[in-house]
């Protein structure tokens, strides 16, 4: 795996649709009106829209994807940053995820309980409230790192819980929130599935400290996604998107998505709540040949009846 008054704004025009039962997620002139707030990344349509950030947002919300995701967005230049935040505003697209720097999934395990780690991790939350501001965030992933393995389990947790706790301190005043990851890309993460996260979610206590349901990774790691969802509901904060095997779009695999968002989209429509849904996958088909099929896969995908 490699928002302020903007999102308060998108979020009420979006929970105002949930509650009219009308597709809130792509704007009236674009190609496709999807039910769900689908949130591609650059690169996606590359080889339709041109390698330019700017001409592929503008590809995405002609496609109805009115939403972006950028893992790396904190390695960007602040005048790229800036740059992608104007249009994306013009645009009227809501930013989702970008990764707090912590030098990598698995380094600088939060489980270890050591001070210089925690420190890496706390000076990254502050550098992400930064880039948060500038690009209109709300929302960035964490990863605690690797199991520290010399120490029981039940320490380990409260490693992490302990240093999450500082965080969300961080990032509460600026109505940030930090939604863990669960992986799947290695068996020494200390993270790996949904019930462990909202353990971890409710030790925390903060709105600021959420979970990011990657349906591709909980697959792999637990299945029953649509039982696990709604056992863990409450702690969501942010959904992604990839089939299994193979990390690609929806319809590509063994995950029948058009349940799984139909779910989503009824309860969130019950309960009026909104979640961008990330699609952090890769395309199954090269060239402009595979950024159609992908296009054309969340067409059907979004397709359940309401």
């Amino acid at each position: 795996m490699l928002r302020r008054n903007f999102v308060k704004s998108t979020l009420g025009i979006a929970g105002a649709a949930i509650a009219a039962g009308e597709s809130f997620a792509s704007a009236p002139q674009a190609k496709n009106q999807f039910k769900l707030k689908y949130a591609s990344h650059f690169g996606m349509f590359q080889n339709t829209a041109g390698k330019d950030v700017i001409d592929q947002l503008k590809f995405m919300a002609d496609q109805g994807f009115m939403a972006l995701e950028d893992n790396g967005m904190m390695g960007r230049p602040v005048a790229e940053q800036e740059r992608i935040a104007k249009e994306m505003a013009r645009l009227n697209m809501e930013m989702g995820v970008f990764v707090v720097d912590k030098g990598g999934n698995s380094a600088n395990t939060l489980a270890a309980g050591k001070k210089e780690y925690v420190d890496i991790f706390l000076d990254g939350c502050k550098k992400a409230v930064e880039v948060a501001k500038r690009v209109n965030a709300k929302w960035m992933t964490v990863v605690p790192g690797d199991f520290e393995r010399n120490l029981p389990i039940g320490v380990q947790t409260g490693n992490v819980i302990d240093a999450l706790r500082r965080g969300a301190e961080i990032l509460e005043p600026h109505g940030l929130v930090m939604v863990l990851e669960p992986l799947s890309d290695s068996p020494n993460l200390f993270l790996r599935t949904s019930d462990q996260t909202y353990e971890i979610c409710r030790g925390v206590n903060s709105k600021s400290c959420k979970i990011l349901y990657d349906i591709y990774h909980m697959q792999k790691n637990e299945g029953r996604i649509i039982y696990n969802i709604d056992k863990t509901w409450s702690e969501i904060d942010y959904f992604q998107i990839g089939d299994e095997p193979g990390r690609k779009e929806p319809t590509t695999g063994e995950i029948n998505y058009k349940n799984v968002f139909k779910y989503i989209y009824d309860r969130s429509k019950k309960e009026n709540k909104s979640f961008i849904m990330g699609m952090e996958h890769g395309n199954s088909k090269p060239g402009k040949e595979g950024e159609a099929a992908l296009i054309k896969a969340y067409v059907e995908s979004d397709s359940f009846t309401i």
